[in-house]
């Protein structure tokens, strides 16, 4: 049971969706490093984004701040999921570099927030897409559950060997988000 099970309809989303699993399962132990684990499964999917799509150069650096803020990434996200995503950027940032005390709402809420960016990732890009909603009841029923939790361990991504292995999809799934984006309804920010 998971709010990331969607991506499992596409086996090229592995990556980010077995961080995106990780921080959900460990949210109730160490709020911290689920923080931590949702903006590492976003910068995953970012990544995996300008590997398949060829509207997206590659700027000069790859890390996500560079990545997000490049003008043709922010016009295919949006501005409401560029703050969403934003906001998981800053939370991480601050649970890698603060001493201070990271609370289980927030980390709800970047989990949230991952779970809508990965939904539009899936949206634009999947051969399949079926609409779901983050529940946070799962995200309880993980931590009560006797399996709950394990500490997973999903290693970096090597974004040279990522775009080497993704450039026969470039087309194709750029294609597939031209057609799907414009229809896509965008969750407004609360």
């Amino acid at each position: 049971m998971s709010n990331f099970k969607f991506l499992q309809s596409d086996p090229s989303f592995a990556p980010f969706m077995e961080v995106a699993m990780a921080a959900e399962k460990i949210l109730h132990i160490d709020p911290a490093a689920s923080i931590l684990n949702c903006r590492r499964s976003m910068e995953f999917a970012v990544k995996w984004m300008y590997s398949v799509d060829k509207e997206l150069e590659m700027p000069y650096q790859d890390n996500l701040q560079s990545l997000m803020s490049r003008e043709e990434f922010r016009a295919i996200v949006g501005s409401d999921l560029w703050q969403r995503m934003d906001f998981i950027r800053k939370k991480g940032n601050t649970a890698a570099h603060n001493t201070g005390k990271i609370t289980e709402a927030v980390a709800m809420l970047c989990l949230e927030n991952l779970h809508i960016f990965l939904d539009f990732v899936a949206y634009c890009y999947a051969d399949e897409y079926t609409e779901t909603k983050f529940d946070p009841q799962i995200v309880r029923e993980i931590a009560t559950s006797p399996a709950a939790p394990r500490n997973d361990r999903v290693d970096e991504i090597d974004l040279a060997a990522l775009i080497e292995e993704n450039k026969a999809l470039k087309e194709q799934l750029t294609a597939h988000r031209l057609e799907q984006q414009p229809s896509y309804v965008p969750k407004p920010l609360d």
